[in-house]
């Protein structure tokens, strides 16, 4: 899908990319931090209506919420690319050995193979997560790997 980027000065960035139904479609991202969903008609390509306001606390919030499913379709379609590839999660509880303490500690990639790409804290979602990353009590990992391996993230955080 094509996004096209048009400054508007004094105000911002606009991106724009038309829908499937042949809609125009802006995201006013404004230099206040605040963003405006707009839909433009067919009949004047450059009257939008603004359909959404949303300030950038809110529209963190949505990219989330949007993006999340993406983020697991994608992590679907690699292990039905590969062979032998899984995805799982583990949730990290109050009393694993693991909280409070780095995810390096864990090794986990180099005892089980398989690997943590993210941590769901909350709302929050830490894609890549560093071996410094702190494990917390009620982090979910996102582990790649084989069943075994999964499992045996799974057995690690669980003490």
């Amino acid at each position: 899908m094509d996004v096209n980027e048009v400054l508007l000065p004094g105000v911002g960035l606009r991106y724009e990319f038309t829908n499937q139904d042949g809609d125009r479609i802006g995201v006013v991202a404004r230099r206040t931090g605040e963003f405006e969903l707009v839909v433009y008609g067919s009949e004047d390509p450059d009257q939008g209506r603004s359909m959404l306001r949303l300030n950038r606390e809110e529209a963190d919030t949505l990219a989330e919420i949007l993006g999340a499913p993406r983020i697991a379709e994608r992590f679907a379609d690699l292990t039905k690319e590969v062979p032998g590839l899984s995805a799982g999660q583990t949730g990290v509880r109050a009393g694993s050995p693991y909280v409070d303490r780095p995810l390096g500690h864990t090794r986990a990639r180099s005892r089980t193979g398989a690997s943590i790409v993210a941590i769901v804290r909350g709302e929050d979602v830490i894609a890549s997560p560093t071996p410094d990353e702190v494990l917390r009590a009620g982090d979910v990992l996102v582990v790649i790997g084989t069943r075994s391996g999964i499992a045996g993230v799974e057995k690690i955080i669980r003490g």
